[in-house]
C-alpha cells in the first residue's frame, strides 16, 4: 500500500465529516470565504480548524498567538477550544478582511478572547517581548507572508514558554520546497525555516501533511 493518499474532493468530504462538527460561526466564515475567488485558498480547511483545536486543548493552552488572520477562521477556531480565560493575541495587517474576521468571532461568541493587532506583526511581537511577555505564550500559529516566515518563527519561540507549541502553515506550500528547481523567494523562505526548525536543538519537531502542510515546533523544556 502506498505511505500517502491522494486526498480526492470526496476524501476529504469524509475526512470533514468524521471531524468534529463545525460552529454555526465557523460554517459562515468559511462559506463566505469561499465566495472571495482565488485568494479565499488562504483560509484554512475545516479539517486542519479541527486539528488546531485538539493541539491547543492538547497542551492546556490558555494564551497563545496568531500571525496571519485573513477572515478569522483559524482564530476563531482555536479561540472556541480555550477555557473561560484563555486569549489571542492576533496580528495582521488588512483592515478589510479583518473585520470580516471579527464579525465572524462576535458571531461565535469569542470576540473577548482575541485581541487584534493591526500593524506589521514583526513589530506588535518585537512589543511584547519589551513588555516582558517571553517565555508567557502556550502556542503559536503562523500563517501570514512567507518571507517573513523566519523572524516570526524566531520571535514567537521567544514568547513560547518550554513545552509550548508552535505550528507553521503551508510548510509543503503545494509540494514546491521539494522541487530544486522552485527557486522563488517564498518557497525559498519556507524551505529554508523547514530546514532552520528540523536542525534546531531548542526545539522537538514534526512535519505533517494537513491541508498544506503543517510544520510543528515543540520549545524543548
Amino acid at each position: 500500500m502506498p505511505k500517502f493518499l491522494e486526498l480526492s474532493d470526496s476524501l476529504l468530504t469524509y475526512v470533514e465529516g468524521v471531524c468534529s462538527p463545525e460552529t454555526e460561526a465557523q460554517r459562515f466564515c468559511r462559506q463566505e470565504t469561499a465566495e472571495m475567488g482565488r485568494i479565499s485558498g488562504m483560509q484554512i480547511g475545516p479539517d486542519q480548524g479541527a486539528f488546531l483545536q485538539m493541539l491547543v486543548r492538547l497542551i492546556g493552552a490558555k494564551r497563545c498567538v496568531e500571525v496571519g488572520v485573513f477572515t478569522g477562521y483559524s482564530a476563531l477556531s482555536v479561540a472556541l477550544a480555550l477555557p473561560a480565560g484563555g486569549m489571542i493575541d492576533a496580528c495582521d495587517v488588512s483592515e478589510e478582511f479583518t473585520t470580516k474576521a471579527r464579525r465572524y468571532w462576535a458571531a461565535g461568541g469569542v470576540e473577548d478572547k482575541i485581541t487584534l493587532h493591526l500593524k506589521p506583526a514583526v513589530g506588535t511581537l518585537e512589543g511584547f517581548l519589551r513588555e516582558g511577555r517571553a517565555g508567557t505564550y502556550d502556542f503559536a500559529f503562523i500563517d501570514a507572508d512567507k518571507g517573513s516566515y523566519g523572524a516570526y518563527y524566531e520571535l514567537c519561540l521567544e514568547l513560547l514558554r518550554p513545552g509550548g507549541l508552535i505550528a507553521v502553515d503551508n510548510a509543503l506550500w503545494s509540494g514546491r520546497v521539494a522541487d530544486d528547481s522552485v527557486t522563488d523567494a517564498d518557497t525559498a523562505a519556507i524551505r529554508a525555516l523547514n530546514a532552520r526548525i528540523a536542525g534546531d536543538t531548542r526545539v522537538e519537531a514534526a512535519m505533517l501533511t494537513v491541508g498544506d502542510g503543517v510544520m510543528l515546533a515543540r520549545k524543548k523544556n
